[in-house]
């Protein structure tokens, strides 16, 4: 995936806003990556990657989300398809 695509598809944020959040405002444990737009508070498909860039932000890493873009957007789709999360309704589901 490159920084600008969309890590939280719920709440539309990108993997390089929750990198500067993580730098700008060091939050001391996962959940409250939730500020930096709401990220992880809709379907829940993006929480273990935020977990994942979390603690490699603990040691002044960057995490590598080894997906494409289309693939993880593919991925979630078929997450959300399968009952296991529940996204705003104002975000269709392709």
């Amino acid at each position: 995936m490159q920084p600008d695509d969309k890590l939280c598809y719920c709440f539309h944020v990108s993997q390089r806003k929750v990198q500067n959040f993580l730098r700008i405002h060091r939050p001391r444990v996962p959940s409250q990556i939730s500020e930096c737009g709401g990220a992880g508070t809709g379907c829940g498909w993006c929480v273990p990657f935020l977990k994942k860039m979390f603690e490699a932000a603990k040691s002044d890493e960057v995490a590598a989300i080894v997906e494409t873009a289309e693939q993880y957007a593919e991925d979630r789709a078929a997450y959300v398809r399968s009952g296991k999360g529940k996204p705003p309704a104002a975000e269709p589901i392709p």
